[in-house]
């Protein structure tokens, strides 16, 4: 049996690699993905993008190597002319500000390749209800899987566990 596709999206090298947050929900969300990928990200294939890693590599040099260090060896998906297109499309249907066309982007990966799940803890624009429900509608009216777009404590499955978005 093949194991299911999970696109990476940037926060979740960023809550691996970060150092711990006085935030509690930071601190949770960080624990939370550390468990996901210590103990549960085997069951699964992982794949980024270089969008991600471009966005990994930004800000502080010491935590842009420790998030490229989580990144390093998983597999690359291609942006083309066609994911572009996709992520500006999702720009207007789903009514995302001018500012989050690199969160547009990475819903056009994840859907172009057919990942199974998006993985992020953003929060705002991707493991959001609204924005979610508006991009099921528009992939439905253009033939287009969608995948799931989920936090690490959504691929843990066990009952009872974490705080959510």
């Amino acid at each position: 049996m093949k194991k299911p596709t999970v696109y990476l999206e940037t926060t979740i090298a960023g809550y691996l690699a970060g150092r711990r947050s006085r935030d509690i929900v930071v601190l949770a969300h960080q624990e939370l993905t550390h468990i996901w990928w210590e103990n549960h990200s085997s069951r699964f294939r992982l794949y980024t993008s270089e969008i991600v890693l471009q966005e990994a590599q930004m800000g502080d040099i010491d935590a842009a190597a420790r998030r490229m260090s989580y990144l390093a060896g998983i597999p690359l998906i291609a942006v083309n002319e066609k994911v572009r297109e996709l992520a500006v499309l999702y720009m207007t249907e789903l009514g995302f500000p001018k500012k989050a066309l690199i969160d547009a982007l990475h819903l056009a990966i994840s859907v172009h390749s057919a990942m199974d799940y998006l993985l992020t803890w953003n929060c705002t624009h991707l493991a959001n209800e609204i924005f979610q429900r508006r991009l099921v509608k528009t992939n439905n009216s253009l033939s287009h899987h969608t995948p799931l777009i989920v936090t690490p404590e959504n691929l843990i499955q066990e009952e009872g566990r974490g705080i959510e978005c």
